[in-house]
């Protein structure tokens, strides 16, 4: 405890609404030190993205989630996450062709057949899951055609995603399923692997390149290059259908932001980065300290960890007029959604792309449709919040 304030990202408080707290350690303690972990919680804007940058005092090869840094319960296996600078940096430019602007403009039209396919069959009914028949489905079948995996692979790469993220309502922890489901998603990418080294040479999608991928003139294990895959695959389907579903409940919330969303299309853009200011699911990850140093006048010593608080960050009074205000035409100049520095999502193109193209598609189709909160379905883990299925209604055409 310190200066009256208790933050434990597992408490059932913080999980249940982080954002009291949130802006009291942005206030009064901004550099927070959880005894139990060892641990420091970073909160305001500006030192989160100074941090992010810092490759000197700073790894990420300790691991970068909760289950990593603060319970240990999931081992720390290479993942670009994971890995620093020389390697990072190596791979990275490996396959980061991939995920650049006009490599996925060329997926614009994948994306809008699925959308236009499920739109269809919703009007049919009146109901959608933004979350279940619809984000999901669209993040998973864009990341297939990303990493070179079957299309028809999706929904079962998806199942193995969320259960990893479904975790313990009492604790907030990981479930001994959600364990099983990483292991599942692991043996999945080494079985892909094995299978396309046996037919080197077939092209350049993150699968191909990972499996002839070398460092020191060494090339990756099946396991070592398995792990940074399913990475890869775990960041293309989680996120997504959750920011999706954050941007149709407030569009339901202020339907002024909605009528000049349909009005005047060419705003989505800006609509959709404020909804990853506003509503960024991932709460932190983090680094270790390998080298002591001090940053505003506190000592980080070598073997503590920082955890950086992003939805925090994104609503720092000292870098965001009204932060607590959702404004479609904010136009922020930077947020830390995608995070910064080496380690900024590689995938940053491609969920833009997906907003985009996915609230092009349902807005003007669905009109003034309502959530029923009654059936919703809404995460609140020490790691990610927001719903895990928001069922819409709207009127029904035939």
């Amino acid at each position: 405890m310190t200066q009256g304030i208790q933050y434990d990202p597992f408490d059932a408080e913080i999980r249940e609404n982080p954002h009291p707290v949130y802006r009291r350690l942005r206030d009064e303690v901004p550099l927070y030190f959880l005894e139990k972990y060892q641990t420091w919680a970073v909160s305001r804007f500006a030192d989160v993205w100074d941090l992010s940058s810092d490759q000197e005092h700073l790894t990420n090869a300790k691991g970068t989630a909760p289950a990593q840094l603060l319970t240990q319960d999931l081992e720390v296996s290479p993942t670009l996450n994971t890995i620093d600078p020389p390697e990072h940096s190596s791979l990275r430019a490996t396959i980061r062709s991939s995920f650049l602007p006009r490599k996925v403009k060329a997926l614009e039209g994948v994306a809008r057949d699925v959308c236009r396919e499920q739109v269809d069959q919703a009007l049919a009914t009146g109901h959608l899951d933004v979350v279940r028949d619809f984000g999901s489905l669209l993040s998973a079948t864009v990341v297939c055609h990303v990493l070179g995996l079957p299309v028809e692979d999706g929904p079962l790469l998806t199942q193995w995603v969320q259960a990893f993220f479904t975790h313990d309502p009492d604790t907030g922890g990981m479930t001994p399923e959600g364990l099983e489901s990483i292991n599942a998603l692991n043996d999945y990418c080494v079985d892909r692997l094995r299978e396309r080294r046996q037919q080197p040479g077939g092209g350049n999608d993150p699968l191909s390149v990972l499996s002839e991928f070398q460092i020191g003139g060494r090339r990756y294990s099946d396991e070592e290059a398995a792990s940074h895959f399913g990475n890869l695959i775990v960041g293309g389907t989680e996120t997504f259908p959750k920011l999706l579903a954050s941007a149709m409940l407030r569009f339901a919330e202020y339907p002024h932001f909605r009528e000049q969303l349909r009005d005047d299309p060419t705003l989505i853009p800006d609509a959709f980065d404020e909804v990853l200011r506003y509503d960024m699911p991932t709460q932190f990850l983090g680094r270790s300290v390998v080298r002591g140093f001090e940053h505003q006048g506190v000592r980080l010593e070598p073997g503590q960890k920082l955890i950086f608080l992003y939805p925090s960050a994104n609503r720092d009074e000292r870098e965001f007029p009204d932060p607590d205000v959702f404004d479609i035409r904010r136009r922020a100049p930077r947020i830390v959604s995608f995070g910064t520095g080496q380690h900024q999502c590689i995938g940053r193109h491609i969920a833009r792309m997906e907003g985009r193209i996915a609230l092009e598609a349902l807005l003007p189709a669905l009109g003034d449709y309502e959530v029923d909160f009654t059936r919703a379905v809404r995460l609140k883990t020490e790691f990610v919040q927001g719903y895990g299925s928001l069922p819409i209604s709207f009127e029904a055409r035939r």
